[in-house]
Order: structure tokens, then C-alpha cells, then sequence
């Protein structure tokens, strides 16, 4: 995510919390539970939102983790397809020799 894109998300989420406020009072809240209630939603759509974050991170399901993944197989993808015949042989041998074990 770029920066402005960040400025962006931001931009609107504080247009989020004026628009929820205007129409709160708009729906007959006073000015003053309109802003109780605005602020109210907007942190429980930010704590919804750190739980998603959260999560993400514990199972590891994140862009940076799913692009490390795949390099990492795009480079034994090479190694494999760079061997000779003989070589996938030995590869093999050792991995059937591994799996006995």
C-alpha cells in the first residue's frame, strides 16, 4: 500500500465519522449522543478491524508472507528444472532414503 494511499483511507474514514454524525442528528440524536454514538461505531469498525489484522498475522496470511512463499517456490522451481536427469535421480533417491528413515 502506497502512502497516499494510506492519506486516502484516512481522509475517508474521518469523512465516515462527520457523515455518521450528520446523519444521527439528522435521525433526532442531539448533538451531543450524536457524537457519543459516531464515535462509538467508528472504534468498534476499528476494533473489527484489528481483529482481522490480528489474525491474519497469527495465521501468517499476509501479503508479505504469500510473496515469500512464492519466491521461495519459484526458486526451487528453477533449481528442479536446471537439474539433469541424473541429478533428479539422486534428488530422489535421497528424499526415498529420508522417508525410511
Amino acid at each position: 500500500m502506497r502512502r497516499i494511499d494510506v492519506i486516502y483511507i484516512g481522509l475517508a474514514v474521518f469523512a465516515a465519522g462527520g457523515g455518521l454524525y450528520l446523519l444521527l442528528q439528522t435521525a433526532g440524536l442531539n448533538g451531543i449522543n450524536a457524537g457519543i454514538w459516531s464515535q462509538v461505531l467508528l472504534v468498534a469498525g476499528l476494533l473489527g478491524w484489528v481483529a482481522t489484522y490480528a489474525r491474519r498475522a497469527m495465521t501468517q496470511n499476509m501479503t508479505y508472507n504469500q510473496q515469500l512463499k512464492d519466491y521461495e517456490d519459484a526458486v526451487l522451481q528453477k533449481r528442479l528444472d536446471e537439474m539433469t536427469p541424473e541429478q533428479l535421480e539422486q534428488l530422489q533417491a535421497e528424499i526415498e532414503a529420508e522417508k525410511q528413515a
